[in-house]
């Protein structure tokens, strides 16, 4: 089977372990079934916005063109979902980016590299705590839209880390942590601040009792023991022996490869030429 273009990040499923799928020509592959076997990923040079479709040479923020990546920057809630402006009006209502922000969102805690704090669309759970590498997580609060979880980020950041150690996460499993009492100590220590929003915002901030922690296993057979990233901007092919996936990383026994960062980019898939 050989299969020519654009890719798109990881495609999973919440089974034990996570099954993954990349997809890449309208077609999905199954790379679950992968593990353990010599593969190459070969680009042919080619990138295409994932937004706008258009053909670019460069990509940015994991596959926008530089156009869609400004939009992106002008919305100011990539990284600090406090500064959006859905609340103050500013986001027009036909843009394709107010559709991420203008609907419920959830605060979390996961354990990715240890614990941290995030937000992201309803819908997204656990989708983003699989994208991240997360091996639990936990749901704390529902908002009404992205800036509102935005503000309840700020307070609780300060308590606890809100970015992963990418390299930490892909040497292996973390010791499980206990997210609900991780979750009352939060709650304890902020509970001043977080009256505050509750109160700016009467009704649409919703505090979540929930008392299960979302365990999640990936497919890996062995973790590296030194993180080698590789990169499709570096060089026209990616190959190696597939150990394993976790998070948005393809884990070969030559380096890990981020194929979210890579979405958009064509690539070659050529099941007749795995390597020997």
């Amino acid at each position: 089977m050989r299969l020519v273009g654009n890719i798109a990040k990881l495609k999973s499923a919440m089974q034990q372990p996570i099954h993954y799928w990349l997809p890449i020509a309208d077609q999905l592959i199954d790379f679950n079934s992968l593990i353990g076997a010599p593969l190459q990923l070969a680009l042919t040079g080619v990138i295409h916005c994932i937004q706008c479709g258009r053909k670019t040479s460069k990509s940015f923020q994991q596959g926008y063109c530089y156009p869609c990546y400004k939009r992106l920057l002008e919305c100011d809630c990539i990284i600090h979902p406090e500064r959006c402006k859905i609340y103050q009006g500013k986001c027009d209502s036909h843009d394709w980016a107010h559709a991420h922000c203008a609907q419920p969102q959830i605060v979390y805690l996961a354990n990715t590299s240890g614990v941290k704090v995030g937000v992201t669309r309803e819908t997204q759970i656990p989708t983003r705590w699989i994208d991240q590498g997360a091996t639990q997580g936990l749901p704390i609060f529902r908002v009404q839209n992205r800036y509102q979880a935005g503000l309840i980020e700020v307070i609780l950041k300060k308590h606890v880390a809100d970015k992963t150690d990418w390299r930490k996460m892909l040497k292996g499993y973390n010791a499980n942590i206990d997210l609900i009492r991780e979750k009352q100590h939060l709650l304890e220590v902020t509970e001043q601040n977080l009256k505050v929003i509750q109160q700016q915002f009467p009704g649409e901030i919703e505090q979540l009792d929930c008392q299960q922690i979302t365990e999640i296993l990936y497919p890996v057979e062995r973790y590296p023991t030194s993180v080698i990233p590789l990169s499709f901007d570096k060089t026209p092919f990616v190959s190696g022996r597939l150990q394993g996936i976790k998070g948005q990383y393809l884990i070969f026994d030559t380096g890990v490869i981020n194929m979210r960062k890579f979405a958009g980019y064509e690539l070659i898939f050529d099941s007749d030429i795995l390597l020997k």
